[in-house]
């Protein structure tokens, strides 16, 4: 016994075994203390850091872009909707494998490799919290795969939303424009919280110029989703407020006619309401299809747009800058009634040729053996060169540039539409601030007969229509009509902006001047007779003719344009309004390389003129190809 005693030490045991337990105890209660710590932290000190992190986790933020507003014509007629359509979007947050995600869509809907770069392109501009569109316009079979398989897909949405829809299509898309995918440098001056959720931007004609008020505000919703991202119920929701309907002065038929009208040629139609300076039609043709932009264009369609010889994208109405030719002929007749240069009975003589001086070159009329002896009023109807050969020498640059400016030429006319160029009124002061050079008297030759370095729009010519037509009244062209609010139903009425008039010493000089265009069509010998011969109302018109190429001068005549390749043969302009006693339309026409004012542009004109007036549609007639 006594050996088991020196053996096991009870004493021994229990001391270590008491110290063992209060260590296990000192440190069960750290941890313990630690534990508590720790949970106190989080729940009471970081209580609100991490709620917000669980609702963040159990709720999302989604961005309700606003509606856009509607675009119709002075009759209520569409010009620009929104038609309902459904897009596949993906939350790249929620998404492990973009790219496997991406291949596995591909097998239910139909994904083209342009669909596939616009989504990467977008992602790059969006919080990755964000639905980012793959596939637009997704058919009613793919909504219905992507719902059945939508459990294998988290992250993957199908979103119902509005895309922009142009009725008249070609026909309007120089005046109506498109709207397309907002670009980076757009971005940086865009407000980003006006414009959260948005994809497009208006980017040329009433879509850009009136962005604001067709761009609404966004709203907001909050969904509370599950584990899977999958939405649960709407917690929050904050209506968006809708972009604002615009109604223009366009008259829709009016400009489908005047589109029809041109069918076949290159060139522009404006047609202006001389009451109230309200465009009712703005025509560039070739035209495109805006819906092709609204969802974003392919580089093989925009290519294509883009390196076309017939330039569609181009604004032939705003942006193309011509020689006004003889259309200019009735406001430089005012102008030498102003100055005292001349009376509307004062005689010159048109042998075929005018020289300047004594000089040797010969400056020539359209008409080979001459006019004989002019007044004023043949001078116009018969377009006599040499007349106003005579009369801008007199007059010189200085005078025609000071009076002709009142005209709205070379400058912008002030229309709310974006990209409008001034084209070019020269003087003395522009030549040698441009070229630094001296003005010469025989440039002034050319400026007579609106040729030379003058170059106007086809917008600023039918402005200039308007101005006689309203005998000085300036009214600065507008494209808006009224504003429609969509909540409260208020419009308001656009108010016509009226500018400084053009005043001559006797107002009897207007009637002069648009006696000599009313002969101009219905004058036997008028230039443009042929569109007045079964008019029932009266036209005061105005052909003109601006060269291309120059004629040298040991050419006794010029060669027919049909000889010519058709990039050398002259344009063909005509400016006209009617009724010539209560002016409702002023109208100007440009035929690219049609040759003859009277032949290619004076029967355009009349077309517009009977559909405004008469309400009589212009059809396209397809030309039966020749018979071999």
């Amino acid at each position: 016994m006594r050996g088991q005693s020196r053996i096991k030490n009870s004493f021994a045991e229990r001391r270590l075994f008491t110290v063992r337990s209060l260590i296990a105890a000192v440190v069960l209660l750290l941890l313990a203390g630690a534990l508590i710590a720790r949970m106190t932290w989080l729940q009471v000190v970081q209580n609100e850091y991490y709620s917000t992190r669980s609702d963040d986790n159990r709720m999302r933020v989604q961005i309700v872009p606003p509606v856009r507003g509607l675009i119709l014509d002075r009759n209520g007629v569409l010009l620009a909707e929104n038609l309902p359509s459904y897009s596949l979007e993906v939350v790249p947050e929620q998404v492990e494998d973009l790219d496997q995600l991406i291949k596995q869509l591909g097998e239910l809907v139909s994904l083209e490799a342009r669909d596939i770069e616009r989504f990467h392109e977008r992602r790059k501009r969006t919080p990755r919290f964000q639905g980012v569109p793959l596939r637009l316009r997704l058919s009613n079979d793919e909504v219905a795969k992507i719902e059945v398989n939508r459990h294998r897909f988290p992250g993957v949405d199908v979103h119902a939303a509005l895309s922009r829809h142009y009725p008249l299509g070609a026909a309007g898309s120089h005046v109506i424009g498109y709207v397309s995918s907002i670009t980076e440098n757009e971005l940086k001056s865009l407000d980003p919280r006006r414009y959260q959720g948005t994809q497009n931007i208006g980017k040329v004609g009433v879509e850009k110029s009136h962005e604001d008020l067709l761009h609404g505000t966004p709203g907001y919703k909050i969904i509370e989703s599950n584990a899977t991202g999958r939405p649960l119920r709407e917690l929050e929701y904050e209506r968006p407020v809708p972009g604002r309907n615009l109604h223009l002065n366009v008259d829709a038929k009016l400009q489908i006619a005047a589109y029809n009208a041109l069918h076949g040629v290159e060139g522009a139609v404006v047609a202006l309401n001389p009451k109230t300076g309200g465009l009712l039609a703005l025509v560039s043709q070739p035209g495109f299809e805006p819906d092709l932009f609204v969802h974003g264009i392919d580089h093989a369609s925009f290519k294509a747009l883009n390196e076309n010889p017939l330039r569609p994208l181009y604004n032939r109405a705003l942006q193309g800058q011509y020689p006004p030719g003889s259309t200019v002929k009735p406001m430089m007749a005012l102008a030498g009634l102003e100055y005292g240069i001349n009376t509307p009975s004062t005689a010159r003589y048109c042998p075929g040729f005018f020289r300047l001086g004594n000089a040797r070159r010969r400056y020539r009329c359209w008409k080979r053996h001459g006019h004989g002896s002019m007044n004023m009023l043949h001078a116009i109807m018969q377009s006599c060169d040499v007349y106003f050969y005579d009369l801008a020498v007199e007059l010189g640059v200085d005078r025609i540039h000071d009076f002709a400016s009142q005209f709205s030429l070379g400058q912008l006319t002030g229309i709310d539409l974006p990209r409008e160029k001034p084209g070019v009124l020269p003087s003395k002061a522009w030549k040698k601030e441009r070229f630094g050079q001296i003005w010469y008297p025989g440039e002034t030759v050319s400026v007579g007969i609106g040729q030379g370095y003058m170059t106007s729009t086809p917008m600023q010519l039918a402005q200039m229509t308007s101005i006689i037509a309203r005998r000085g009244e300036v009214l600065r062209p507008q494209a808006l009509r009224k504003i429609e609010d969509v909540i409260d139903q208020n419009i308001t009425e656009i108010e016509m902006r009226q500018e400084k008039p053009v005043t001559l010493r006797d107002p009897v000089f207007w009637q002069r001047a648009i006696d000599g265009m009313h002969a101009v069509v219905h004058h036997a010998r008028g230039t443009a007779r042929r569109i007045g011969l079964d008019a029932d109302y009266e036209i005061a018109g105005k052909t003109g003719t601006s060269q291309v190429i120059a004629l040298a001068q040991d050419e006794h005549r010029a060669p027919k344009n049909e000889d010519l390749p058709k990039h050398a043969r002259d344009h063909a302009l005509f400016i006209a309004f009617a009724p010539v006693e209560d002016p409702q339309i002023a109208v100007a026409v440009l035929v690219e390389h049609g040759g003859s004012g009277s032949g290619a542009a004076a029967p355009v004109a009349r077309k517009v003129l009977d559909a405004y007036l008469r309400g009589i549609p212009v059809e396209i007639v397809e030309e039966e190809p020749e018979k071999p």
